[in-house]
């Protein structure tokens, strides 16, 4: 299983759904919590272009959000991504 991260924030509904999605596929993931942490949060714009959180990454994909993460499922793409060999 590829590696995977979250960028979070504190009482963010949509981290906590990105979470559980992922929890529910018996994926572990590393989370970074970029409350309190402007550098972090620096970091993450960045790197993801986006000033929202989650944004979540698969290996080295960028997946974006949760409605992102949430559309891969729906569209049956999630559980490739989450078997992929990391390389």
């Amino acid at each position: 299983m590829p590696e995977i991260l979250i960028y979070t924030s504190n009482y963010c509904p949509y981290c906590t759904m990105a979470k559980r999605l992922l929890d529910k596929k018996g994926a572990t993931y590393s989370e970074i919590n970029v409350d309190n942490k402007p550098e972090l949060r620096e970091l993450m714009m960045l790197k993801t272009k986006r000033r929202t959180v989650p944004q979540i990454y698969i290996g080295e994909q960028h997946i974006g959000g949760f409605d992102d993460l949430y559309a891969l499922d729906q569209q049956k793409s999630l559980d490739a991504l989450l078997a992929a060999d990391p390389q």
